[in-house]
């Protein structure tokens, strides 16, 4: 007979970044043991980081096992009969102390020819900027193959680019093609399909501790980029113990929670649901039971578990799959 299901947390994957630092640890409380750690990845399928529950009963159970075993009350049979029993998502705080390279992801088409992998749309909501942190999303006016390339061998591919000043509480959309980079000074929690497919087309001559570059992509970037100029910058409501959109795509739906006191929750169960904790602190009551999590806790709710209570004060990332 199968344990009952719970709220799940995992343990986190750290992710050593040349561009990385200290925040994960600092601000929200990860256990890094290196002073560039830039990625802590929260929730996980990805074939070699597949995260593992550390909470409760199914503490020690790897996510996949538990989506193999039980896909519909994991997942929700419209998510499982979409995807299979492979976990569609991939939820990661990042901590940018350097810049991050500018990069593109490939659609689900091409990263599918090309690595047998979903493609990787994606959104960002700023935790914390230091004062005039930068986002670069797409280009400033319509560009062409030939402009991209000429830009990288004369060093101004930054001249092509739009660059924002980012502030706490902003959401970036990016779909699949959108030249993009994370600036030094901010922490990103970041919203993922399950993809790790980067194609990074600048770096900014960086080398690493041993004298060497990192391998840039520019080639297989080409025919992946989006050469239209896009608006990723997204505008929401904030209105107190109410789901506000955010983001609405074919790959995930966010809410954003500001919660404050009590939230009654009941949901379809035709997705799972996980809350991302960017501030303060909450608990989930379910069946009698009461959960605690604070700043930078993700929690997975399986979609078999419906009905539950938020309690708190707490600013929420609400995710689930359309």
């Amino acid at each position: 007979m199968s344990l009952p299901l719970y709220p799940l947390t995992f343990s986190p994957i750290l992710k050593e970044r040349i561009w990385g630092g200290e925040k994960l640890h600092t601000y929200l409380h990860k256990p890094i043991v290196s002073a560039i750690t830039g990625e802590s990845w929260e929730l996980s399928a990805v074939k070699g980081d597949v995260s593992v529950v550390a909470n409760g009963p199914l503490a020690g159970q790897p996510l996949d096992a538990l989506i193999a075993e039980r896909p519909d009350d994991i997942l929700g049979k419209k998510v499982h009969a979409r995807f299979g029993a492979e976990f569609p998502l991939l939820f990661k705080y990042l901590d940018a102390r350097e810049d991050l390279s500018i990069q593109v992801h490939p659609n689900d088409e091409l990263a599918k020819a090309r690595h047998n992998s979903f493609g990787k749309t994606e959104m960002w909501y700023v935790m914390q900027a230091d004062p005039g942190a930068r986002i670069i999303v797409g280009f400033k006016e319509k560009s062409s193959p030939e402009a991209y390339l000429n830009s990288l061998k004369d060093n101004s591919i930054l001249d092509l680019l739009d660059t924002r000043t980012a502030h706490k509480g902003d959401v970036f959309f990016l779909n699949t093609g959108t030249v993009h980079a994370i600036g030094a000074g901010l922490v990103i929690a970041e919203i993922q399909q399950t993809s790790d497919i980067t194609y990074r087309i600048y770096d900014f001559d960086r080398t690493d501790a041993h004298g060497n570059r990192r391998e840039l992509h520019v080639e297989q970037a080409l025919d992946a980029i989006n050469y239209d100029k896009t608006e990723a910058l997204r505008t929401y409501n904030r209105q107190p113990n109410v789901a506000n959109t955010m983001v609405d795509c074919p790959y995930f739906h966010t809410n954003f929670l500001p919660l404050d006191g009590q939230l009654d929750v009941s949901k379809s169960g035709e997705s799972f649901t996980v809350y991302m904790c960017t501030e303060g602190a909450f608990s989930i009551t379910l069946d009698g039971n009461e959960y605690q999590y604070t700043t930078g806790d993700t929690v997975l709710m399986p979609a078999v578990l419906t009905d539950f209570r938020l309690s708190g004060t707490a600013t929420l990332l609400e995710i689930s799959v359309p």
